[in-house]
């Protein structure tokens, strides 16, 4: 693997990308790639990056990640859709 990365960065460097260019798109894919092993899920994703999640949420927002395409609607329905039906006629009966 560090063969690899060393060719990448030897590739990358003759083209003329610059280095915050560089840093920036391996922090894009690094992170990306952890979210999606934890299907969007920020909480595990900062665990398993070593971060606290506030400081992972706002990497996400300074490098415009899109994660609604890793979530793919897996998202838990708000309370009220989820409640039984008798309990959300009582809780409007109120």
């Amino acid at each position: 693997m560090k063969n690899q990365l060393e060719a990448l960065v030897a590739q990358m460097h003759e083209s003329g990308i610059l280095y915050s260019e560089a840093v920036r798109e391996f922090k894009k894919r690094f992170i990306m790639n952890v979210l999606d092993r934890n299907h969007g899920n920020q909480s595990k994703a900062a665990r398993e990056l070593g971060m606290h999640r506030n400081t992972l949420s706002r990497t996400i927002s300074e490098l415009n990640l899109d994660l609604n395409e890793l979530r793919n609607g897996t998202r838990r329905p708000p309370r009220s859709a989820r409640l039984e039906p008798e309990l959300v006629e009582k809780k409007a009966a109120r």
